[in-house]
């Protein structure tokens, strides 16, 4: 079967078969993350299909090579498994199902959560989920304005939705760098996030292994170096503190790969 050549926006503008609800400004978002998966063999995994007009899209945005898998709440969207897709019947919010589902899937290059949009729904898939996605793919969480919103148990600044959990999740991937690493949350979840990036009403998380930064030097040294006078001093509260406290390594120094100098 061959590609259209129409972009997604235009493939959904053009559609004609069962019924899709997105956003406009979601297939920017789309194209710049989905391109490369174009025409290549994928496993991918939808939560929430309803109609199931978002299987027909992806399948002929991406071709005949990808696999959907899909979850959903109605039983009467397991109508509509076709030979390319598996549709898994269930909640999303619940871990045992989540878990059965985790077992019976291949590695996937991405994840759309574009299911029931409350806060639990979304923080429990992808707390169950998140580790199915291979090295280099994509979880993608969908209408995360529902954060700001009460009737989904979000709110503005809300500690316990999506939004402000993912918000958190930024400190985790500069774990390297945060002296009192009691502070931030390190796991196997957020130790394999290497970028997080926020749209309207969309998440992006990159997975992918990070290692361990450092800098180096090399080169010739030619002048006297300036030595800032405008970082903060230790204060005498802070010498008093560091008696009663082992004082640790600044990242900065953990990090040092050293200098290469050059006469």
């Amino acid at each position: 079967m061959e590609l259209p050549k129409e972009n997604i926006r235009d493939i959904f503008y053009n559609h004609t078969g069962n019924l899709i609800h997105k956003w406009d400004h979601y297939f920017d978002i789309y194209e710049k993350y989905f391109s490369k998966y174009r025409g290549q063999k994928i496993n991918i995994l939808e939560i929430g299909i309803s109609h199931g007009g978002s299987l027909q899209l992806w399948e002929k945005y991406f071709g005949e090579h990808v696999h959907i898998y899909a979850i959903d709440i109605n039983p009467d969207c397991k109508k509509l498994q076709e030979e390319n897709t598996t549709i898994f019947i269930g909640s999303q919010s619940d871990k045992d199902f989540l878990a059965h589902v985790s077992s019976q899937l291949p590695e996937l290059d991405f994840i759309i959560d574009d299911g029931g949009h409350t806060m639990e729904q979304q923080l429990v898939s992808f707390e169950m989920l998140y580790m199915k996605v291979k090295e280099g793919g994509l979880y993608i969480v969908e209408d995360t304005h529902t954060s700001y919103w009460d009737e989904f148990h979000g709110g503005l600044k809300n500690p316990d939705s999506f939004i402000e959990k993912s918000k958190n999740l930024v400190d985790s991937v500069y774990e390297y760098h945060v002296v009192d690493k009691s502070k931030i949350r390190i796991d196997e979840i957020s130790q394999h996030i290497n970028c997080i990036s926020f749209y309207d009403s969309i998440v992006v998380f990159e997975k992918q292994l990070r290692k361990q930064p450092f800098h180096k030097q090399i080169g010739r040294k030619t002048i006297t170096p300036y030595e800032p006078v405008e970082l903060k001093k230790k204060t005498f509260l802070d010498s008093i503190k560091g008696i009663f406290k082992k004082e640790e390594a600044h990242p900065f120094s953990v990090n040092d790969g050293g200098i290469t100098e050059i006469k």
